[in-house]
């Protein structure tokens, strides 16, 4: 048996930290995953939707890592996503991860060409071959790949050792249980919609990384203690709240990272710069939203939290 403790709890996914000019900002970076030790999660997923990564060079994200992990090693499980739209790359990025010491790497199947499952195997097993000494986790988001983890291609990948779990973003909880049921104890499944932490922890997921949890970490840190606690009926009552500010995020013009890096200003004093194009910055229009769902995490952490 794996020792997987390290993975098990809240682990945010982390944040494109950009300047003035729209390019990294090592200097932010650095901020922002000081304020997630602060905050006292488990680890950081870095360089995955939530930092935007299909919108990075390589050296991009690689700038990105490495200042992650000049503050986070050590103090945080760090998984590094890894994936670029070509295996070249992508087995760069591999190998650079597992030299700066990261815990894991992840990746998504590559997107628009819909690859046969066995191409997809090659593409992951090459990029987990750069980086031999390291874990490697499965991204599973059929909605925005365009291909789902399918339990033959789970099985194939399975014959890798470095393979310990999928991070499953698919909408259906069930889809949870059964990578459970196929992989066994062995393996660690990570819940991915945030809207459904509580639901995909008690089907068998054993930690969670999402792209909300980073603007509200107090409220996931909540839910997965009285989860743990077997208190569904508080959990429900976090849940909700958590949901009401994911809900309300959702209903700006703007991207909802540019909300979250908004709400992070307003609560926090973090200035993350602004999202990279074609994602839709802020307008005038939506920092009454940005006001109203910083409110809300505000107020529902210091009903849950205090």
């Amino acid at each position: 048996m794996r020792n997987l403790e390290k993975y098990k709890g809240v682990i945010p996914a982390f944040y494109a930290c950009y300047d003035e000019k729209g390019e990294i900002s090592p200097e932010r970076v650095r901020a922002l995953t000081e304020y997630h030790i602060r905050k006292g999660v488990k680890g950081l997923y870095v360089n995955g939707s939530s930092g935007e990564c299909i919108y990075q060079s390589v050296e991009d994200r690689k700038t990105v890592l490495e200042n992650v992990m000049a503050v986070a090693k050590g103090k945080l499980t760090v998984i590094a996503h890894v994936a670029c739209n070509n295996t070249k790359d992508s087995v760069e990025l591999a190998a650079h991860a597992e030299s700066l010491g990261v815990d894991a790497i992840a990746a998504i199947p590559p997107i628009y060409f819909h690859l046969p499952e066995y191409s997809i195997a090659a593409y992951w097993n090459a990029m987990s071959a750069a980086a031999p000494n390291t874990d490697f986790v499965i991204y599973n988001i059929p909605q925005l790949a365009g291909v789902a983890l399918s339990q033959g291609l789970f099985a194939e990948m399975r014959k890798n050792p470095r393979v310990i779990g999928v991070k499953n973003s698919s909408m259906p909880v069930q889809d949870i249980q059964m990578f459970k049921m196929a992989a066994g104890e062995d393996y660690i499944i990570f819940n991915g919609p945030d809207e459904q932490f509580i639901s995909g922890r008690v089907i068998g997921a054993e930690a969670g990384i999402g792209g909300t949890y980073g603007v509200m970490p107090e409220l996931f840190l909540k839910m997965d203690e009285l989860v743990r606690a077997n208190r569904l009926d508080e959990a429900r009552e976090v849940q909700y709240a958590a949901n009401e500010v994911i809900y309300k995020m959702c209903s700006a013009h703007a991207n909802m990272y540019a909300v979250i890096k908004e709400i992070l200003r307003i609560n926090e004093n973090l200035d993350l710069g602004g999202v990279r194009e074609p994602l839709t910055g802020m307008g005038e229009e939506d920092m009454e939203i940005a006001r109203e769902a910083a409110k809300l995490v505000k107020d529902a952490v210091a009903k849950f939290c205090a």
